[in-house]
């Protein structure tokens, strides 16, 4: 007996009797579509979240410095150091906070509380800002101590209503006059305390706002991310021989933080993907368990086919390819409900989901797998039956 004809054979018998080839598949199907649908979830969040990441520059280091009498680090020191560096460096720019109210001449009492922070003319670019109207904070501003500020769209539209209003118009903090030169572009609906709720001047005029001349706090951005490691390990250098005390200063690489963050991912999907292998594990004894009964139920058609000459590889081959057909059924289902369901995930969580073709695959294929072994032990019982002893059974 041919493949085809045990193929046809095991169709036939999975028709006539639907409802327990169904409640047989189940665990199948319940298993397929919890892996595809749990893998297709985790990628999906993995790129919303490195896409995320990937907005804020993941070649920038940050840089914390605890201050010390003469142990600090101005910001000609540090672009004297990233100009011997070409290769490896391409933008530095301190981050000073200056904290407090900020309003407009016009506004009466009506004010802000929060804050504008000092940055160079390389921020731009380091954090991948957008404009919607004017220009971002010069070298000549920083040079010049200029009072100019770039405001995001949520101070726009509270204090001008429309974006384009704003340019040219003075806004104050704690008293100081800024002459708007840009808006930023929204990004998050322009909602207070969110990304779009940012005041950014000269560093200079807000070392002066500060009344101070210590800055603690710096970006510096790598050239490309192949180099970020090696970026990170010189800078720590250059600071170790200023400082002279690791303990007084940090470099924190937000590419670090990202890989580090897709390990864990990668080893929450692995353990989420076990926890759903289960279900094919009970899956496939479920299809042991069905196919026992089934060699109970057919002995005498056993011992029937044996007495007509059918061999021991030909009653094994019957009921390993009904397991198997079974178990492949199953999982065309499984796959079926589980891209559905990936789908359906992504439009509930607003991101995008696209099921892997890795994932589907190996699914499938552990899917049959598991019907053909878990289908052996009842064929090889039926193999081994006596025919005489087969006949006899009622």
């Amino acid at each position: 007996m041919g493949l085809t004809k045990s193929f046809t054979m095991a169709l036939s018998s999975i028709i006539n009797n639907k409802v327990r080839s169904l409640l047989t598949m189940l665990g199948i199907i319940i298993g397929i579509s919890s892996v595809i649908v749990l893998v297709s979830v985790m990628n999906g969040l993995t790129t919303e979240i490195t896409n995320v990441f990937a907005e804020f520059g993941t070649t920038s280091l940050t840089t914390m410095i605890t201050p010390r009498t003469n142990k600090d680090i101005k910001p000609e020191e540090l672009y004297d150091f990233i100009d011997q560096y070409p290769d490896l460096y391409n933008g530095m720019s301190p981050n000073i906070t200056v904290s407090g109210q900020i309003k407009t001449p016009d506004s009466g009492d009506d004010t802000l509380s929060g804050s504008a922070t000092g940055v160079s003319e390389d921020y731009y670019d380091i954090q991948k800002l957008e404009l919607s109207f004017g220009r971002f904070i010069s070298y000549e501003d920083c040079e010049n101590d200029s009072k100019v500020a770039v405001i995001g769209s949520y101070q726009a539209l509270y204090f001008f209503g429309l974006s384009s209003k704003a340019i040219g118009e003075t806004i104050r903090i704690n008293g100081i006059p800024y002459t708007i030169i840009g808006v930023l572009e929204e990004e998050a609906d322009s909602a207070e305390s969110s990304s779009d709720d940012v005041v950014y001047i000269p560093y200079t005029a807000a070392l002066e706002a500060n009344g101070t001349n210590v800055i603690s706090s710096y970006t510096v951005n790598a050239a490309e991310d192949e180099v970020v490691d090696e970026a990170k390990s010189t800078l720590e250098s250059f600071l170790l021989e200023k400082i002279g005390d690791s303990d007084y200063f940090t470099v924190t690489s937000l590419k670090a933080i990202v890989d580090e963050m897709m390990s864990m991912m990668d080893k929450m999907e692995m353990v989420l993907v076990a926890i759903a292998g289960i279900s094919l594990l009970v899956g496939g004894i479920g299809i042991m368990n069905i196919m026992l009964v089934s060699v109970s139920e057919r002995t005498r058609e056993i011992g029937i086919r044996k007495s007509l000459g059918a061999k021991h590889k030909h009653i094994m081959m019957q009921f390993v390819m009904e397991s198997g057909t079974v178990s492949c059924i199953g999982g065309i289902i499984g796959i079926i409900m589980g891209v559905s369901c990936a789908y359906l995930f992504g439009r509930l969580l607003d991101m995008e989901v696209i099921p892997s073709l890795g994932a589907v695959g190996l699914a499938f294929g552990v899917s049959v797998g598991i019907g053909v072994v878990f289908g052996f032990l009842p064929a090889r019982k039926a193999a081994k039956l006596n025919p005489i002893d087969a006949l006899r059974s009622d």
